[in-house]
């Protein structure tokens, strides 16, 4: 049986202009185009935001703490291997995960380094950014990110729509119980 799913790519969201972009989840798409259109339906319908990125999930180099200690060689995310011949040096995005309390995990994008290869970038990132403590490094060739425009003009048309869409939470809807007792006052049903 063959797989009909389209490629899975990984999206970054940015909340703010002095915010960092965050994993945020993933969406399935045919190409990069595709992705950040599906990743804008998806993950900036109603929070703000005025930035996304997206990565082709098989290309994330990414690491945990428990695999570093245990002297484990890092795979691609998925545990898929990647074919890299490291010549010349590229520009590779770094992702750390610092906490375990949100409510859902991101991964925040703290900066980018020129490196031989992914092994090389997750080095350079351990001495680098060493202002939190990492549970997981994700680096990224920066040549697979495909990004939002950060025109104003498409950072308006892509974003602002969802601004003005206020989320409420299910506790302003108030109490079945509370509508259902106003029903019987006013005789929408009968009393025994």
């Amino acid at each position: 049986m063959t797989d009909t799913q389209l490629p899975r790519w990984e999206v970054f969201k940015q909340d703010a202009p002095n915010k960092p972009h965050q994993a945020v989840g993933s969406v399935h798409a045919a190409d990069p185009e595709h992705a950040l259109l599906t990743a804008r339906n998806v993950f900036a319908r109603r929070p703000q935001a005025v930035s996304m990125w997206v990565v082709p999930e098989a290309e994330i180099f990414s690491v945990t703490k428990e695999e570093l200690v245990k002297g484990r060689r890092p795979k691609a995310e998925g545990e898929k291997a990647i074919n890299y011949q490291p010549s010349t040096i590229s520009k590779y995005l770094v992702f750390r995960k610092t906490t375990h309390k949100r409510s859902m995990t991101f991964v925040d994008y703290v900066g980018e380094l020129g490196a031989l290869s992914p092994q090389d970038a997750l080095e350079q990132a351990q001495q680098k950014f060493t202002d939190a403590e990492a549970l997981a490094w994700w680096i990224v060739p920066a040549s697979n990110v495909a990004k939002s425009d950060p025109d104003a003009q498409t950072v308006e048309s892509w974003f602002g729509i969802a601004k003005d869409k206020t989320y409420k939470q299910q506790s302003s809807y108030g109490l079945v119980g509370t509508h259902v007792s106003k029903l019987r006052g006013l005789g929408g049903e009968d009393e025994a």
